[in-house]
């Protein structure tokens, strides 16, 4: 099912995991704050495999000390590397990596793919594969 960004609130409802994945941009910063946290199921998890702006740190930390969420798998903190005493180290139920989900056996073997075929894109004249918009953020 593909859902618009205006349907986030049935969506958050009706998950038992929210993955984020989105880039950090104007419109995504603060995407998961205290309402969003407060209409996911209380078994759900939160993962954030993209950028920790996405989240309301503060807010996730309540929601798991208070059980509004079954817990958190989170890669991505708005200040990195997350400081020795940040409270979410002390929670139970969240598990913290060091932003490392991008990482894979093929992660090389993938990037020297994608280069190869940009350069011979930019030698053919063709437009390149994953181009930034800064306009955008992504």
């Amino acid at each position: 099912e593909v859902l618009a960004p205006d349907d986030l609130a049935s969506l958050l409802r009706a998950s038992d995991f929210v993955a984020l994945t989105a880039a950090l941009t104007a419109e995504t910063r603060g995407l998961i704050g205290e309402a969003e946290l407060r209409r996911m199921k209380p078994t759900a998890w939160l993962i954030n495999v993209a950028r920790g702006g996405l989240v309301d740190e503060d807010a996730l930390a309540q929601a798991l000390r208070d059980n509004w969420i079954a817990g958190a798998c989170l890669d991505a903190f708005v200040n990195e590397p997350l400081r020795a005493n940040h409270p979410l180290y002390a929670l139970p139920n969240v598990m913290i990596t060091p932003h490392n989900s991008a990482a894979s056996p093929q992660i090389h073997e993938r990037t020297a793919e994608l280069f190869l075929e940009n350069l011979r894109r930019y030698r053919a004249g063709r437009p390149l594969l994953n181009v930034v918009d800064k306009r955008r953020g992504y």
